[in-house]
């Protein structure tokens, strides 16, 4: 069984920055993906950026240019460096990791865009 803890969320105002962490832990042996996904009162989940075992990133449109995905493959840590924050970034977050054809979710950190 994984575990997934994210955190580093909060509000902030539009432009500003925010940095989300996940850390994994549990039966993790071989990792094929980590990505963000993030859920918006009223709409579906949708993803955000995932990172693949070799490195390869892919993002979102609406985040591409502002939002870095990255990986600490040692600790089994996620990260997602998140500038120029707009209110429409406003969405609980959540941490995925797939493994073995697995999927395994976080509980959700909150982050909130507003003035």
């Amino acid at each position: 069984q994984v575990q997934l803890v994210e955190s580093g969320g909060g509000l902030v105002q539009p432009g500003g920055s925010l940095r989300l962490s996940c850390a994994a832990s549990g039966s993790i042996f071989s990792i094929d993906v980590m990505g963000w996904y993030r859920q918006a009162p009223g709409k579906e989940r949708e993803l955000v950026a995932v990172i693949v075992s070799g490195g390869n990133t892919n993002y979102a449109d609406s985040v591409k240019g502002r939002f870095t995905v990255s990986r600490d493959n040692a600790k089994n840590a996620l990260f997602l460096q998140m500038n120029s924050l707009k209110p429409e970034d406003t969405a609980v977050y959540y941490c995925c990791l797939l493994q073995n054809g697995a999927a395994s979710w976080g509980q959700g950190t909150q982050v909130t865009v507003s003035s």
